[in-house]
């Protein structure tokens, strides 16, 4: 009875290890482009594309410990559990993405070759086990961005304004992502590096700039990606609270940024 009581737990502690995401800021940097998208320009097909980026964002887990163990040439129980976790949601994902293409034109979909570069950089750190670093975060949150192109330009939003909102939402992710590292690093006595946090807040603006460039509906939304570097610099002033702390207030950071754009581009 012994062995009986252990084995349902066990099943149900390596279906959690391989289906629930340990990431837990990417909720915010999945959701955020999809709700950008959707407020942009919504539609049936946009809904689907926005679902199918949470799958796929939830479909990353197996898939890395696929890739991990393939990579070290081996196969435990663990392995076959992401596999079938992964078929599922791959099921799933084909049949969202089957609705968005049979409810859109060929023009919808060119986003997906600009996030491609930046997707396979993320998988191939993944494969090493070496997710954690900034350069695979980076190039994750900055291809997931762009759903809010796919979304809002399968409701019918022109290019423009679509190009824009994946650029304020890569800006976000160029400050935030550098910020909370640093700020993590400081929580565990690791050295901090301010000199690239204010690199990268430089860069975001620069980009948030490139999105005013493309279209003047994205100032508003630059603005608060200003705001938001600021904020961050304001908030260093007080001792670092902890971890959990910190992703609420990026998680309140990103959202104020995704209704700010989307009042900018519905007023432009």
């Amino acid at each position: 009875m012994a062995a009986t009581a252990v084995r349902p737990a066990s099943h149900r502690s390596d279906l959690r290890a391989v289906a629930m995401p340990t990431e837990h800021g990417g909720w915010g940097l999945t959701l955020e482009p999809v709700l950008l998208g959707l407020l942009v320009a919504p539609s049936i097909a946009g809904t689907c594309i926005g679902l199918a980026a949470v799958v796929a964002f939830l479909a990353r887990t197996p898939l890395r410990i696929i890739l991990v163990d393939l990579r070290r040439r081996r196969w435990l129980p663990r392995s076959a559990v992401a596999l079938a976790v992964f078929s599922a949601e791959a099921t799933v994902l084909a049949i969202l993405g089957g609705i968005a293409i049979a409810r859109t034109d060929a023009a919808t979909w060119w986003p997906l070759a600009a996030m491609a570069p930046f997707i396979a950089v993320e998988l191939a750190y993944d494969a090493r086990s070496r997710s954690r670093r900034l350069v695979p975060e980076l190039a994750g949150a900055i291809g997931v961005s762009g759903v809010v192109a796919l979304v809002a330009l399968a409701g019918g939003a022109a290019t423009s304004v679509a190009t824009a909102a994946w650029l304020l939402l890569a800006a976000r992710a160029l400050t935030s992502i550098p910020t909370v590292r640093d700020q993590v690093a400081g929580l565990h006595g690791r050295p901090r590096d301010r000199r690239r946090v204010l690199m990268f807040d430089a860069l975001a603006l620069a980009t948030a700039s490139a999105a005013v460039a493309v279209t003047t509906s994205a100032l508003l939304g630059a603005a608060t990606v200003l705001a938001v570097v600021l904020t961050q610099h304001l908030l260093e002033r007080w001792p670092a609270p902890r971890a959990a702390i910190l992703g609420a207030r990026q998680t309140v950071l990103g959202t104020v940024l995704v209704v700010l754009a989307s009042i900018g581009f519905g007023l432009g």
